[in-house]
């Protein structure tokens, strides 16, 4: 049992989850950047991502979203009831039928993206040109090839959300790792063994040559972490007691997470239609849109995996628990604090994104393949995404109250919400505005999202409405714009000093400017005595092994 005072949020769990997190964030950043300067911006790029995200999407269908939503609630009442054997015969009868369907979907994609005929018609009916269809050409053989990373990771999802349910947050964190390890390693044997080809790796036509082959290898490398990420936490799982059983057996637990997932499920599915399409809509836009969009968003997943993913990975199973024990108080107060800390760090970052897009993007990608003019396509790209970003965390979080609650009806009409927006502002602002005009769509599509389901979660509880982190939200944004400020003109000056075309200094120039805008919008949150100041400082100093319980136990008001 949980004897912890409901009220506090422990940042203990939430500094390791954001440890681990954050080395698995600073390998996908050099995964990414060897992969742009490997392959660049181009047409053979845009074609692996666009057929990466769709087992990726489909295992938020089948693995971490609606699993988790229905799984973990059903867990932790398994464990109070029936201790850990019955928690962990849940967990066998679970990763089954999870193992069942998630093979059978990944047999039938497999089927239908192996017919050329097909893809070409869909690609035509979309207005594509030559060009266009050999993207999706490609694009097709690579989904073939990368889907069984679907079953893999969906079984992971199980194991890691039993461990978390059981208080251990180290290894589900740690375990993403080790996709970005292998496909590190695959760029470089790729790189290694087919040095040849230069700025035509970029190229879609290259998918026969030195290009074709880094890829396949690529693809090799993503099934290789795939494997990775499932063996890790079941490995961790096993040490705790657990003992993989195949049962395809039909419990009342396993009914009723079928029950929960239900509804669920249909929300994912249509938030996979939509990223579905927002990506071959960006596919039959340019050679290299969705390649710029995909990096966007990449940077945009550090401060969101750092620390509200963190956030809302730990606050979850607490606030379930609450609800399921009543207390819709100790939930409601979880809830607000968990709020807090991800507007605290994810309004800033979005201003720090926005104002250092051209010298981020540059030391970050700007090498081999990758051009400086693929530099300034992707800032104003970065810029519009890093808008939405606040509003995704915030997303996140709402998502787990109202899973807590059993509630997974309004986030199914909340998705359904965003998938009109951004398909109607996608087909609408993409001929004028290109690849900026479809990152709005999806930043204004989140917004509507947000606000569409703080308003119902407002209604059906009133002790979770925004109005009590309203006024800390004002001087966050207050002190986020001083910030964005002074770190743009503090850039602009550095270039006037140290001058620009020199990676070392454009470097050094950027870590400077994250340090002062970091130490400006501390500075200014504590003048304006943001409340949760104090429990982002115990998170930090728990993130660098300084210790500090006390940010959680004070409750941080005033820092």
């Amino acid at each position: 049992m949980d004897n912890k005072d409901p009220r506090k949020l422990d940042v203990a769990p939430v500094a390791v989850v954001a440890a681990a997190t954050l080395a698995s964030r600073v390998l996908g950043l050099v995964r990414d950047s060897l992969t742009a300067a490997v392959f660049g911006a181009g047409g053979l790029l845009s074609a692996f991502f666009t057929a990466f995200q769709l087992p990726n999407l489909f295992r938020r269908l089948l693995g971490e979203g609606a699993l988790t939503a229905a799984f973990v609630p059903v867990l932790n009442e398994e464990l109070e009831r029936r201790r850990r054997e019955g928690a962990f015969r849940l967990v066998n009868e679970v990763a089954s039928w999870l193992l069942v369907v998630s093979a059978a979907v990944t047999g039938a994609a497999m089927v239908f993206f192996s017919q050329p005929a097909w893809i070409e018609a869909a690609a035509r009916a979309f207005g594509g040109d030559d060009a266009v269809v050999a993207r999706w050409l490609a694009s097709g053989g690579m989904t073939v090839a990368l889907f069984p990373y679907l079953v893999f990771v969906c079984l992971a999802a199980v194991f890691s959300s039993a461990l978390q349910t059981l208080g251990r947050f180290l290894e589900p964190a740690v375990s993403p790792a080790w996709l970005n390890v292998a496909m590190i390693a695959a760029l470089v044997i790729g790189w290694k063994c087919w040095p040849d080809g230069g700025g035509a790796l970029a190229d879609i036509a290259d998918i026969a040559g030195a290009g074709g082959m880094r890829m396949r290898l690529l693809c090799a490398g993503v099934l290789i972490g795939g494997a990775g990420q499932m063996v890790l936490p079941a490995w961790a799982l096993a040490r705790r007691g657990w003992r993989p059983r195949f049962a395809l057996a039909l419990s009342g637990p396993v009914r009723a997470i079928f029950r929960l997932m239900a509804p669920t499920v249909l929300g994912s599915a249509v938030y996979l239609v939509n990223m579905t399409v927002a990506r071959f809509i960006a596919l039959s836009l340019n050679d290299g849109a969705v390649a710029l969009l995909n990096f966007a968003q990449r940077l945009m997943e550090l401060p969101i995996g750092v620390f509200a993913v963190a956030v809302s990975t730990v606050v979850f199973p607490l606030i379930s628990r609450r609800a399921a024990q009543g207390d819709m108080e100790g939930m409601a107060e979880g809830y607000r604090r968990g709020m807090r800390l991800v507007l605290l760090v994810n309004v800033p970052a979005a201003a720090g994104l926005a104002v250092l897009a051209v010298p981020l993007i540059g030391v970050l990608f700007q090498r081999g393949a990758f051009a400086a003019g693929d530099t300034l396509a992707m800032a104003p790209v970065l810029a519009v995404c890093a808008a939405g970003l606040p509003f995704f965390s915030f997303v996140n979080l709402m998502l787990r109250a109202f899973y807590a609650r059993r509630d997974t009806r309004t986030p199914v009409l909340a998705a359904g919400l965003s998938f009109v927006v951004n398909l109607g502002l996608s087909l609408a602002l993409m001929r004028r505005f290109g690849t900026a005009g479809l990152a709005a769509a999806g930043s204004v599509a989140i917004a509507a999202q947000a606000v569409f389901l703080q308003i119902r979660l407002t209604a059906a509880e009133g002790r979770l409405a925004f109005r009590f982190v309203r006024r800390d939200l004002g001087k966050i944004i207050a002190a986020s714009v001083a910030m964005g400020a002074a770190v743009r003109g503090g850039w602009l000056a550095w270039e006037a000093c140290a001058g620009t075309g020199s990676k070392w200094a454009d470097a050094a120039g950027l870590g400077l400017m994250i340090a002062a805008g970091a130490a400006v919008y501390g500075a200014l949150a504590w003048l304006l005595r943001v409340e949760g100041l104090g429990e982002l400082a115990g998170v930090l100093r728990r993130r660098f092994g300084k210790g500090g319980n006390r940010a959680g136990e004070n409750g941080g008001g005033k820092g």
